[in-house]
């Protein structure tokens, strides 16, 4: 073989005939190439893949009990280079065949040595304690060869007929029969309680649906009862929404005319009333200040005649007194009483005239007053 040479991921690819780095007599290439030198150098492949081995032997236990015991070992090339080198020295020519056969002869030993210091009741309870002790004891030998045993899986054992296995499960098999026995009573009794109980349940149910349905028939009628009574009121009451809105409105709309007509008539009226009131007022205090003002005219004018009078009404007195028969007690004291009497008498008239000229000298219903003067009264 020449030129580059790569092994498989499986393989280990040995190169004879140059001087190893250590004691080996071969190098070992895992996992990449190398060039090799031709006609000076060997190329060879060693699989470190993986092989079984089935073993099938006829062991005596400790009770001399005769018992067939098949396996099956799982094992491989391990992957240092020790163990390549002792499995390429042993295996290389007819690797799995002789692999396989050594591995079997390596494990039945072991296998009927291990089952012949058991009984067969430890053999049947504890199969893995048998393998894991078989695995112990072969772990060695194999790692000396270059192998390692990835597993060791009892399949079956069998006493050849002989019925002790059969015995010894015969308690175990009753026990079974006997708690299946019983448990397939308490299944069909569980089922026949459910049943029953199912049955119960749909009586149960169908009852109720029964009083659900005419509970729920009930309520209808009531309700529907309760809809024909109220439809009417609800009519009703929907006619005295509609003549109370109505009547709101109307109530709105006369208040808007109301406003309207204030605005439009009652307002403009009252503000003229007012003004002709005014204006009539203002014509009153007018006309009623002229005449209280000609009044006072008169009044000064009156008073006057009147002062200017007063000398002429106490001397037609005095005229009067001439005429009379006087008899005069008191001398000139009583001259003067009886002139002072006659010039009081002459004011009383005064006063008189006053007041019948006050009441006649009233402004008229024009405002317009006449001034009128009375003659004095004669003086007796």
């Amino acid at each position: 073989m020449l030129g580059y040479h790569v092994p498989e991921p499986d393989e280990a690819m040995l190169i004879s005939g140059a001087r190893s780095r250590g004691d080996e007599p071969f190098r070992v290439v895992i996992g990449h190439g190398k060039w090799v030198m031709p006609f000076f150098r060997r190329v060879s492949f060693l699989s470190l893949a993986m092989y079984e081995a089935e073993i099938e032997e006829r062991c005596v236990t400790g009770q001399g009990i005769l018992l067939d015991v098949r396996a099956v070992i799982a094992f491989k090339v391990a992957n240092d280079t020790a163990s390549i080198v002792n499995a390429a020295q042993r295996f290389l020519s007819e690797q799995e065949q002789e692999m396989s056969t050594l591995t079997g002869r390596i494990f039945s030993g072991h296998l009927r040595s291990i089952v012949g210091s058991m009984t067969v009741e430890e053999i049947i309870r504890e199969r893995q304690k048998l393998a894991d002790e078989v695995l112990t004891a072969s772990k060695i030998e194999m790692g000396n060869i270059g192998l390692l045993v990835d597993s060791f899986q009892i399949q079956s054992i069998d006493d050849g007929n002989l019925g002790y296995i059969a015995a010894l499960a015969a308690p175990h098999n009753a026990a079974v029969q006997r708690d299946a026995q019983i448990a397939q009573a308490q299944a069909r009794q569980a089922a026949a309680e459910a049943e029953q109980a199912s049955l119960r349940e749909q009586a149960k149910y169908q009852r109720e649906t029964e009083i659900t349905q005419a509970e729920y028939k009930k309520d209808i009628d009531r309700a529907n009862a309760e809809a024909a009574q109220a439809a009417p009121l609800a009519q009703a009451r929907a006619q005295q929404e509609v003549m109370e809105e109505q009547r709101r409105l109307a109530q709105k709309r006369a208040d808007l005319r109301e406003q309207e007509l204030q605005a439009e008539v009652v307002k403009p009226a009252e503000a003229e009333a007012e003004r002709v009131r005014i204006m009539a007022q203002a014509d009153a205090d007018r006309t009623r200040i002229a005449a209280e003002a000609a009044a006072s005219n008169n009044r000064i004018a009156l008073d006057q005649q009147l002062i200017e009078q007063l000398p002429l009404l106490v001397s037609e007195a005095a005229k009067g007194l001439a005429g009379a028969r006087l008899t005069v007690l008191n001398g000139p004291e009583g001259i003067s009483e009886m002139v002072s009497g006659v010039v009081a008498q002459g004011l009383s008239i005064l006063g008189t005239l006053k007041e019948n000229l006050g009441s006649t000298n009233n402004p008229d219903e024009n405002g317009q007053g006449e001034l009128q003067a009375n003659p004095a009264p004669p003086v007796n």
